[in-house]
């Protein structure tokens, strides 16, 4: 059994690669059987190119959805962005935010970090900032975020629970996330589920639907809702890289459902809190 450690370490060494690339590499360096796949990593990405901010060298294309589009952010908010890569959401999010507002983008992997600051350098922005940090344990200190936004990243986390706990944690009172993320309906076949390739893709990582929403509820948020929900499917040209042509067919035939999904979620207003309205 790989420890969480170690899967962490696998991410780190996966995301560290992909940063040297950029999008078309990445997606278009599926070389068929016979040798890994990085297209794995984009199968599920959604097209941010219409968005307000978007800069190009900052979409590596690893997303499962837009967050950022449903997060309402506001003008002067601070949003953090877990899992910020090269800092694609964090410059949409910075466009909605204004320059009254701020932006910090967490990620452990430096490569990622570091491409980020380069294209923040850039486009000269002054209030967006990347911290290098796990998102179980975030470098910001408790009630600072308005917003916490994340595309396709507590997936490649081992313990889900402490990241909500942490998104907790930052959020002031009132404030949201928006979070994409991939979760299953049904059980991955062991074959697709032990192999090192689809954890860092972020399928193998998935949770079951279900388990996932009441853990944000677990966690003490309210109004939890789905923003956004849609099918992925595994090209099977992954899939002949891992599973024989009986096991495809099982797969395909097993009712598995793997989905990105959009969820919302608030942190309560304490009810005694001024303004709170209902004392």
């Amino acid at each position: 059994m790989t420890s969480e450690k170690e899967l962490k370490e696998l991410v780190r060494q996966k995301y560290s690669e992909i940063a040297l690339q950029d999008k078309e590499t990445n997606m278009s360096s599926c070389c068929g059987s016979g040798c890994c796949s990085t297209e794995v990593y984009n199968i599920m990405s959604d097209d941010y190119t219409q968005l307000e901010g978007y800069h190009a060298d900052a979409d590596l294309g690893l997303g499962c959805g837009l967050p950022t589009e449903f997060a309402q952010i506001k003008e002067g908010d601070t949003v953090i962005d877990l899992g910020s890569g090269a800092g694609n959401d964090c410059f949409i999010a910075r466009k909605a935010t204004g320059e009254k507002g701020k932006v910090i983008g967490i990620d452990f992997t430096e490569a990622m970090i570091n491409k980020a600051r380069e294209n923040a350098e850039k486009v000269g922005f002054n209030n967006v900032e990347f911290r290098f940090g796990d998102i179980e344990k975030m470098p910001v200190t408790a009630n600072v975020a308005d917003v916490v936004v994340s595309n396709c990243v507590l997936n490649l986390v081992p313990n889900k629970d402490n990241v909500f706990k942490e998104i907790f944690r930052v959020l002031k009172p009132g404030g949201h996330f928006s979070i994409s993320d991939v979760v299953l309906i049904g059980n991955l076949p062991d074959k697709l589920r032990n192999v090192a390739e689809m954890y860092a893709g972020c399928i193998s990582g998935a949770i079951q639907k279900d388990h996932y929403m009441a853990l944000v509820k677990a966690n003490g948020f309210i109004d939890v809702t789905i923003q956004k929900e849609k099918a992925i499917i595994i090209p099977d040209d992954i899939l002949n890289q891992y599973l024989s042509a009986e096991d495809i067919a099982a797969f395909k035939n097993s009712g598995l459902g793997i989905y990105s999904i959009t969820v919302f979620a608030q942190k309560p207003v304490p009810c005694c809190a001024p303004g709170s309205g209902c004392c």
